[in-house]
């Protein structure tokens, strides 16, 4: 049992976890999960998981509290069921966003994740593409950050000619990740200075800063939550001279009306990855999906071997 595999998945995402159980060629370890009628909740890992190296598969999406209490108390559960090493992989992570104190009295939330999931016995943390990279720095344990960018790339040029397209970042915040799209496919690349009042999530774009005219415009992104800021980048752009407008994003929240907005709008195409699920109602034609699952089983792979991490996604 030394040194053995065990590779568990929370309820937020199996799917995800099989494909990475494949890909390794391990089976994935049984758990059961109860909630109770006074809504608690009870894990039991039904396999002997002593002196193992244990990955809990666990990324955040609705409902975001449930699976995060879910997690960490797998997570307790295998500390105590005596796993030598315990990874706890988040292909999205819970609260990226709230990484800074930027108004009075909130919470840094991405910190208090982090400091959670090491109270709860997590010796080291597997994530996709944070929304801000100093959450790494939130934690006293080793994080590895795998990048989506060599898989959404890969997908573009396989399925697109790219000859006429600039890729758009679509706030000031995104220029700097938007690089390593534009080095990937080297293409140009344009930003949308996009202002937002509170937490509304009504974006203004007021200007842009580079060309976009006669051109297809690819907007890059992190994430898409609620969609407005998608739509609002979409019709400036279209307003701007671009021909056609498409979307590439790595993590597919999707909240609220998301979908229906999408598929309202001018928008051609978005695509994204499977960190978080997408429900079968979701799946509009629109919406390509590309699989991470392959990148993640070998990280996986990689942490239980001491092996580098890095020369994956390179």
């Amino acid at each position: 049992m030394v040194d053995a595999i065990r590779i568990l998945s929370g309820s937020a995402h199996p799917a995800f976890a099989a494909e990475v159980c494949r890909h390794v060629g391990v089976e994935q370890c049984r758990t059961r999960t109860v909630r109770f009628s006074n809504e608690n909740i009870l894990v039991q890992i039904e396999e002997n998981v002593r002196e193992t190296d244990a990955f809990v598969i666990q990324p955040s999406c609705a409902p975001v509290s449930d699976g995060i209490i879910e997690l960490l108390i797998t997570i307790d559960a295998l500390k105590h069921a005596s796993a030598r090493r315990i990874t706890a992989v988040l292909p999205y992570f819970p609260y990226a966003r709230s990484d800074k104190k930027d108004q009075p009295r909130i919470s840094i939330t991405a910190r208090l994740m982090a400091d959670l999931l090491e109270t709860a016995g997590a010796d080291r943390v597997l994530t996709m593409d944070l929304h801000s990279p100093q959450v790494q720095g939130f934690f006293r344990i080793p994080v590895d950050q795998l990048r989506a960018a060599p898989i959404l790339c890969d997908h573009l040029r396989a399925t697109r000619d790219l000859t006429n397209y600039v890729l758009v970042a679509g706030d000031v915040g995104e220029a700097k990740e938007i690089g390593g799209y534009a080095n990937r496919l080297n293409l140009p690349i344009a930003i949308v200075d996009k202002r937002r009042d509170g937490h509304d999530e009504k974006p203004r774009a007021v200007a842009l800063i580079g060309d976009v005219a006669g051109k297809r415009a690819m907007i890059v992104d992190d994430e898409i939550a609620s969609g407005g800021t998608l739509m609002e980048a979409t019709a400036f752009l279209l307003d701007r001279g671009a021909i056609s407008v498409e979307a590439v994003a790595v993590h597919p929240v999707l909240s609220g009306q998301a979908v229906q907005k999408i598929a309202a709008s001018p928008l051609e195409s978005m695509v994204v990855t499977d960190t978080i699920p997408l429900a079968e109602e979701k799946r509009i034609d629109k919406i390509e999906i590309c699989s991470v699952t392959g990148l993640f089983a070998g990280a996986i792979q990689a942490i239980h071997d001491g092996s580098s991490i890095s020369r994956l996604f390179r």
